[in-house]
């Protein structure tokens, strides 16, 4: 069972055919979005084609849904496929993070930095 089958429907942002949008529990910035499969499927290589060309769409509606309200400099798009890659929720989800210039010391090597030795180079 998915905890995100539970999600409450007064939570969700907007919901597609697809994919719903909501905020993060445990955003690491503020904004911070999940795009969250509609039914079950572990990660972004077990979505049909038809889900994947309306991820995109999905993407453009969460970073619209997060310019209403606040004016990031950046963002990171992220997707967790695996325990060894990080996911927790085996339930497929693709984050939306806005980034703010000043949100940390130095940003470069962005999601490289998901192995600290690697983000520098």
């Amino acid at each position: 069972m998915s905890v995100f089958l539970d999600f409450p429907d007064d939570q969700i942002l907007f919901r597609g055919d697809h994919f719903f949008i909501a905020y993060d529990g445990y955003p690491v910035s503020d904004g911070h979005c999940l795009i969250i499969s509609n039914e079950v499927k572990e990660t972004y290589f077990d979505l049909s084609d038809i889900e994947k060309t309306d991820l995109h769409k999905m993407i453009e509606k969460a970073k619209a849904i997060i310019e209403e309200t606040r004016s990031p400099d950046g963002y990171n798009i992220g997707m967790n496929c695996g325990r060894p890659a990080g996911q927790s929720v085996m339930h497929f989800h693709c984050h939306l993070i806005p980034r703010y210039n000043g949100d940390m010391d130095d940003p470069k090597g962005g999601v490289r930095g998901v192995i600290p030795s690697k983000q520098t180079y």
